[in-house]
């Protein structure tokens, strides 16, 4: 596989940062997920956390070096997160069940499979073109396909963040999926929050992405949307790859060629839970508290990826 990547997660206008995106990839096989975590301070970012440290541990454990059945795995490894949440949820007697969305994307054999519950999305971009998104599972995208709202209408609408499907919720999230979707020279697939989509038109999207790798038009995307989103600005997150075909010179010096890789390796590159980061936004916590947090969150993780 040969790919450039580009990821970054910001915190926008708000105090703390529940978003966690991540990818982890053998020599034949790529994930990329994003999760936008809901729920109070150290509840959403747990959610989220869990997440992505999940799906990468099974992917890791399935991709010898590619993973059996894309599909099914994706929706095993989404439910696992979504049971993994509630447990943790249960163990600490929480008031407030933390809930993520998710979208996470599983690529091998050129080919494209992905998974979403939520309203974090997925783009394919071809040639300056959106070639497929997500459906978002909000109840302003169920009044756009009733005929009730125009798209335009939608992105302004004041509930536009209000989901009913999500990992972690009391009922079982609805899970979308998509692919098998051949990838090309050229091509490109974009995982974001709504921090980052909310505020950007689809022509500026496919304008940059037409013109530009994800290495560049995605710093420049992510600076207008947290520019827009303001004083009342949401946590924005966007991860990325351009597809390359192995025996093209484009953007060799910034791609990641993964043929020199064992077969039983692996490289990933995941936000991990960190006291210090924790204390510096949070007076209010100790230490001790934080650190017992993270353990859990680790035995939680370790108890779901098998």
């Amino acid at each position: 596989m040969k790919f450039s990547i580009y990821q970054e997660s910001r915190r926008g206008a708000r105090k703390y940062n529940q978003d966690r995106i991540g990818y982890s990839y053998s020599r034949d096989a790529l994930l990329l997920v994003v999760a936008d975590g809901m729920g109070g301070h150290l509840h959403g970012e747990v959610a989220s956390q869990i997440t992505i440290e999940l799906l990468a541990g099974l992917f890791q454990k399935r991709a010898r070096p590619v993973v059996p059945a894309p599909l099914a795995f994706l929706q095993e490894a989404l439910t696992k997160a979504h049971d993994a949440i509630l447990n943790y949820s249960t163990n600490h007697n929480l008031l407030e069940t933390p809930r993520t969305t998710c979208i996470a994307c599983l690529v091998q054999d050129s080919t494209a499979y992905w998974a979403h519950a939520g309203d974090s999305r997925l783009y394919h971009f071809r040639d300056g073109k959106i070639l497929s998104h997500t459906r978002d599972h909000s109840k302003v995208q169920q009044m756009v396909e009733n005929g009730l709202l125009t798209e335009e209408e939608a992105m302004r609408h004041p509930e536009r963040n209000k989901i009913y499907s999500c990992l972690g919720g009391m009922i079982p999230p609805e899970i979308d999926f998509g692919g098998k979707v051949p990838l090309y020279e050229g091509d490109s697939l974009v995982l974001c929050t709504d921090g980052f989509w909310g505020p950007l038109p689809a022509d500026e999207m496919c304008a940059f992405l037409g013109s530009y790798p994800v290495l560049y038009a995605l710093p420049q995307l992510m600076d207008r949307a947290e520019m827009r989103g303001g004083k009342h600005g949401d946590n924005l997150s966007v991860l990325g790859i351009t597809w390359l075909e192995e025996d093209t010179a484009a953007d060799t010096k910034n791609a990641v060629h993964t043929k020199t890789l064992p077969l039983d390796g692996f490289t990933t590159r995941l936000k991990e839970l960190n006291a210090d980061q924790i204390l510096k936004e949070d007076k209010g916590v100790s230490e001790m508290d934080i650190e017992a947090a993270i353990a859990e969150i680790r035995a939680t993780i370790a108890k779901y990826s098998k």
